[in-house]
C-alpha cells in the first residue's frame, strides 16, 4: 500500500474510489442565486480551513465529498455568504424511465422487441426536452432479459450493449445534446 502524503486527504467519491487530494487541489465553484461568483479567495480559505479541520482536529485521513461540501457549506453561511441551490422542476427537468417495465413490455422480455420500445422511450422522453434522463433498474432488466438467476458474462455483455446503445441513440438526435443521460 503507498502511503498518503502528509498534507492530503482521501476524497471518497460516490463511485468507491478515494482519490488523494491537497488543501490547493481543492477547487470550490459555487453560484449564487444571481449567477455570480463568490470571491475565489474566501472560497480557497474556507475550502482550506475545511480541510484543516477534517485533517487536524479531527485527525481524519478520508473523507467523502458530501461530507466535505456540507462543511464548506456551513462555513460560507457562518461568513454570511447565502448559497442558493439551483431549483430544478423534477417533474419536467429529470424524468425517469424503469427498464424492468419496458422489458416486460416487450412481448415476453425478448431482445427483438427490447431495443425498439427503449428507442421509443427515449425518443418520447426527449420531446419533454428534459435536464436529466434517467433509465434505472438496469441489472435487473438484464436479468430478465437473459433469463438467468445469477450475474453471468452474457449479463456483462447486454448490460454493455443497452448503455451502448442509449448513448448512440441519445447522439443520434443532435437537438438534445443539452440532455444527460443516467443508467443505473
Amino acid at each position: 500500500m503507498i502511503a498518503l502524503q502528509s498534507e492530503c486527504l482521501l476524497f471518497q467519491l460516490a463511485t468507491g474510489e478515494s482519490v488523494p487530494c491537497s488543501a490547493e487541489m481543492i477547487s470550490v465553484e459555487i453560484v449564487g442565486g444571481q449567477n455570480r461568483l463568490l470571491d475565489p479567495e474566501v472560497l480557497r480559505h474556507a475550502a482550506a480551513s475545511v480541510f484543516h479541520y477534517f485533517k487536524k482536529e479531527l485527525m481524519r485521513e478520508s473523507v467523502s465529498v458530501g461530507e466535505f461540501a456540507v462543511a464548506l457549506e456551513r462555513v460560507l453561511r457562518q461568513l454570511g455568504l447565502t448559497l442558493a441551490e439551483p431549483e430544478l422542476d423534477t417533474a419536467s427537468e429529470i424524468l425517469e424511465s424503469d427498464l424492468r417495465v419496458i422489458a416486460c413490455q416487450s412481448a415476453g422480455s425478448l431482445e427483438l422487441f427490447f431495443y425498439p420500445a427503449l428507442r421509443h422511450e427515449l425518443q418520447s422522453q426527449l420531446k419533454q426536452s428534459p435536464k436529466v434522463l434517467r433509465f434505472r433498474g438496469l441489472r435487473s432488466c438484464v436479468k430478465q432479459l437473459t433469463g438467468a438467476q445469477r450475474w453471468s458474462h452474457r449479463c456483462d455483455l447486454l448490460q454493455e450493449q443497452i448503455v451502448t446503445y442509449l448513448r448512440e441513440c441519445l447522439s443520434a438526435d443532435r437537438a438534445q445534446a443539452q440532455c444527460a443521460l443516467v443508467v443505473e
